[in-house]
């Protein structure tokens, strides 16, 4: 698998890393999390995607995989330590949070440690940060990061104090690659990309039962693209070659609870980028119909 390195950091990450959310919220059962992973990392995987609020992720992660841990950067985040909807931004409960994950996940260090998609007033605020970099200095952490969208994510870039950016970008969800990861690659910032293929929200034909799919269901409705017509794997690849095409990604994140799947986008990406031709088509369509209220989708 092709590595990058991962901004101004000293990681060589793979392009493709696991996203722990799903194990988490669709309840995977420990043996099938070990058989997944561990056939991952048999394949080259070095990038494991999680957060605390992922329901149990954390501890599945550690159980099935803290013996190999030399074999994988191990990023989390942090900021919503009763689950999702549950924010508390403050140093004390941001440090215990971190010091938890390191107990879930059976390891004394992060590789990297989000802020998870908290306002641009809260990092403006500064004492979130600067409760990061007081965990980076006691050594539990190695770098630091924020996870999040638009215009918060661009403060993130531009306060200069963070070490990689993880963001939305598909082909449903375009607004970071005119808004963040130009300046993200002029300040040689990392940039980690989640949900590259838009959850394959159409891939049922109907509505999403899950409403997180909802507005990329919505959005692939209006920009009628012809590539998701027909086989679903085609489409699936061709989704995740589009995000793999844009400047200044440096890895994605792709999740699953299906042994073999993993290894399925990876052998996608042997094809490397999209045409320029196919690229410049999904771009120009998503031009054509986005308005200023499709921006990026925590």
């Amino acid at each position: 698998m092709e590595k990058r390195r991962l901004g101004r950091t000293d990681m060589e990450v793979g392009v493709l890393g696991f996203g722990g959310a799903e194990i988490g919220f669709e309840g995977a059962g420990e043996e099938t999390v070990r058989t997944l992973l561990n056939e991952a990392l048999d394949s080259g995987l070095n990038v494991i995607d999680t957060g605390e609020c992922y329901v149990n992720s954390e501890e599945l992660i550690g159980k099935s995989v803290a013996s190999r841990r030399k074999e994988y950067y191990l990023f989390t985040k942090c900021g919503h330590p009763e689950g999702l909807g549950s924010e508390d931004w403050t140093p004390s409960s941001l440090t215990k949070s971190i010091e938890r994950s390191l107990v879930r996940l059976r390891t004394d260090y992060l590789d990297l440690v989000f802020l998870h998609s908290c306002s641009e007033a809260v990092l403006r605020e500064g004492a979130a940060i600067a409760a990061l970099q007081h965990v980076r200095e006691r050594g539990l952490v190695r770098y630091i990061g924020y996870s999040g969208d638009s215009n918060a994510a661009l403060y993130a870039i531009q306060c200069g104090a963070l070490d990689v950016l993880e963001t939305s970008l598909s082909i449903a969800d375009q607004e970071a690659i005119d808004l963040t990861l130009p300046p993200a690659r002029e300040q040689n910032m990392g940039v980690v990309i989640k949900r590259p293929i838009a959850n394959a929200a159409w891939r049922t034909g109907q509505k999403p039962a899950n409403s997180y799919h909802h507005v990329y269901w919505e959005r692939l409705q209006r920009l009628e693209y012809d590539s998701l017509k027909g086989d679903l794997k085609r489409a699936v690849a061709i989704a995740l070659r589009f995000t793999f095409s844009v400047p200044g990604v440096h890895m994605m994140i792709v999740g699953t609870t299906k042994p073999g799947r993993w290894k399925e986008n990876l052998a996608i990406l042997d094809d490397g980028p999209l045409p320029r031709e196919e690229f410049e088509r999904i771009r120009a369509r998503w031009r054509e119909v986005a308005d200023e209220t499709w921006t990026g989708q925590v």
